[in-house]
Formats: C-alpha cells, sequence, structure tokens
C-alpha cells in the first residue's frame, strides 16, 4: 500500500508536467499502460540516464490512430505497452522501425515468437490474460448469481451492471472481439455480443477502466485483463477475479520504435531498457501484475499463472492484420449499439 501510495503521487506529478508540457525531451513515448507504471518508468528512465523524456498515456487504438495521422512527419519516438496485436497492425502499415534490442536473447519463448512474428519491430514486454472481475460485496447486497463463464454475462440479472472497453480505442476490448470470434466463430461471437450489449453499462475508452469502476462499486462487473484486476483487489477492494469457463485469449504487450523518429538513437536505448530486468521491474514496483517477458526478471507475486488458465491460441497474425481489424471494428460499429 505504501508503495503504491508513493508512485501515485509520482504519478500526479507526472500527469501535472504532462499538462503543462516539457522543453524539449530527449525522447517523446506514447505509453499504454496504467498510468502508474507509465509514471514510474518515466522516473526510472530519467534518473538512469539523466535525461528528460515525454511520457504521455494513451489508450492503445488511440495510439495506433496518432502515428498513423502523424506517418509524414512523426512526433513520437517509441510506442510503449499496450496489445501486440496494434502493434502488428502499425508494422503491416510500415509505420514501425525494426530494431535488433541488446535483450532479445533473454526473452521468453512466447516473446521471441512475437518479435520474429513482427519482422524484429516490436517486442514483447509482458503478458496477461483476457477475463472479468466482479465486485462481491455489491453482488451479495444486489444478492445476484456469481459469473463463471462468458456466457453467463448475457444473463438479465446484470442488465445495466457490466461495462466493456470499446474495441475503437481500447485495445483491451479489441482483444476482447477477437477473443470471442476465436471461441465462438465469428457469427455466434456477434450474436453473443450483441445479447451482452442488452447488459452493458457504458463501454469505456480505456481498457482498464471496467474493472475500476467494478472495484469502486460503480458497476458490479468489469472487463478486463485480469492482471488490471489484481492490481485493485491489491489495494483492498473487494474483487473476485474470473477466467470464463470456455477459455480465453490473452495479450503480449510490446514495445516499438516509430519509422521516422526523430531520436532514434535515444528511442533504441529506451526499448533496450524496457526489456531488460531493471526496465521490467518498474512494473511490480508501481502495482503491475503483467508476467514480464525478459527470463531474467522477477515475477510479480501477485501475477496471475496464465499456465493454469484455458488459453485459446490466439492468432496474431490474423487479428494483427490492418484488414482484419478494420473489417471486425466496422462489423462491430454496424451491428453493436455503443452507449458511452
Amino acid at each position: 500500500m505504501r508503495g503504491i501510495t508513493a508512485f501515485s503521487a509520482v504519478a500526479a506529478l507526472w500527469l501535472a508536467s504532462a499538462s503543462t508540457g516539457m522543453a524539449a525531451p530527449s525522447l517523446t513515448v506514447l505509453c499504454g499502460v496504467d498510468e502508474m507504471w507509465c509514471a514510474a518508468m518515466k522516473t526510472a528512465y530519467e534518473a538512469k540516464t539523466g535525461l528528460e523524456i515525454s511520457v504521455t498515456r494513451k489508450s492503445t487504438g488511440d495510439i495506433l490512430n496518432q502515428i498513423r495521422a502523424e506517418k509524414a512527419a512523426p512526433t513520437v519516438d517509441v510506442w510503449w505497452g499496450g496489445t501486440g496485436d496494434t502493434h502488428l497492425q502499425a508494422g503491416s502499415e510500415n509505420l514501425l522501425e525494426p530494431y535488433q534490442p541488446a535483450h532479445e536473447r533473454d526473452m521468453l519463448p512466447w516473446a521471441q515468437n512475437f518479435f520474429a512474428m513482427s519482422g524484429g519491430r516490436s517486442a514483447g514486454i509482458y503478458a496477461g490474460a483476457l477475463g472479468f472481475a466482479y465486485n462481491a460485496d455489491l453482488l451479495r447486497e444486489l444478492k445476484l448469481p456469481a459469473p463463471t463463464c462468458w456466457k453467463d454475462l448475457t444473463d438479465v440479472a446484470y442488465r445495466g451492471r457490466i461495462q466493456s472497453g470499446n474495441p475503437n480505442s481500447s485495445g483491451t476490448a479489441f482483444t476482447t472481439l477477437a477473443t470471442l470470434v476465436q471461441l465462438f466463430g465469428e457469427d455466434e461471437a456477434f450474436r453473443y455480443l450483441a445479447a451482452l450489449n442488452r447488459n452493458i453499462e457504458r463501454y469505456t475508452p480505456s481498457g482498464a477502466a471496467p474493472v475500476k469502476a467494478a472495484a469502486r462499486g460503480e458497476t458490479l462487473i468489469g472487463i478486463s485483463f485480469m492482471h488490471d484486476a489484481v492490481t485493485q483487489k491489491q489495494v483492498g477492494f473487494p474483487l473476485v477475479i474470473v477466467a470464463p469457463c470456455e477459455g480465453t485469449g490473452y495479450e503480449i504487450g510490446a514495445v516499438s520504435i516509430v519509422k521516422g523518429a526523430r531520436n532514434i538513437e535515444e528511442a533504441k536505448r529506451f526499448v533496450d531498457f524496457a526489456l531488460s530486468p531493471e526496465g521490467q521491474g518498474t512494473g511490480a514496483a508501481s502495482g503491475q501484475n503483467q508476467v514480464p517477458s525478459n527470463a531474467k526478471s522477477s515475477l510479480p507475486l501477485a501475477a496471475p499463472d496464465i499456465s493454469m488458465i484455458k488459453m485459446v491460441d490466439y492468432d496474431f497474425a490474423t487479428f494483427g492484420s490492418p484488414g482484419e481489424r478494420s473489417r471486425l471494428l466496422r462489423r462491430f460499429d454496424a451491428e453493436i449499439a455503443v452507449t458511452n
């Protein structure tokens, strides 16, 4: 609790500095992880290098859209964090710069496979399983059954009591969409999403927001990555975390250098740091619970054991292609009445 409180103060200072601007930063980073980790990474890198860098937190889909929009004149050097399939989409659009990082040989097999799949443009920095969490106190108060499966979430008992991310902006929510397609088949997945939609109170821009809302009792159930729910539970919120009975998908969070980066050499040093045990240790230090990609990194004690969770064989190549992403999002927008 004390460590997380300290990092809350750091995060507040970081957000304040981001709002006022920074003069000529040595590096510009868009950050797709939790604000606490963004702040911790900025502090650690500046302390190590003596440089001043700019770090801005955005949802993964918004980062991709910004990098696309700035293709002719990039203002960003590094994209750090966020779901790997979205990094793969950017790589296939020639928006990322290939780089062979210093710690690539220390990466776990799933990270090495991801790096090869990206053509050397994106390196995996963490992994995490998708799931949902419910507020146990609120569930008891409402005298509702505890959900254990994806299809339980369509029960009328949960009408207006679920939050999920919007896949147009949230990498977490796009992973949810892609996971359901792989679990159930596309047409059945969209029938499921239409049924689930009747119970959705709100689609959030950020993927971690639903479990944070459930933790505070603002909604009953939040669909997010399980490690985001663990972080909320660690600080005392009454969450029960569920790995859905049908199986689930997972993310490989990534780091990439933007093609045309103005500070290319510093961008390479940042990537090396992000893949080092020291850099990856900033996650656990700021209360995060993803599984780090470097075999020499320490595993956060509360990180979900993804080897014990029933997983789909997530097809990063297919769902990391721009065409497939665009097609699925168009269908989602056409068939699901999103509430914000």
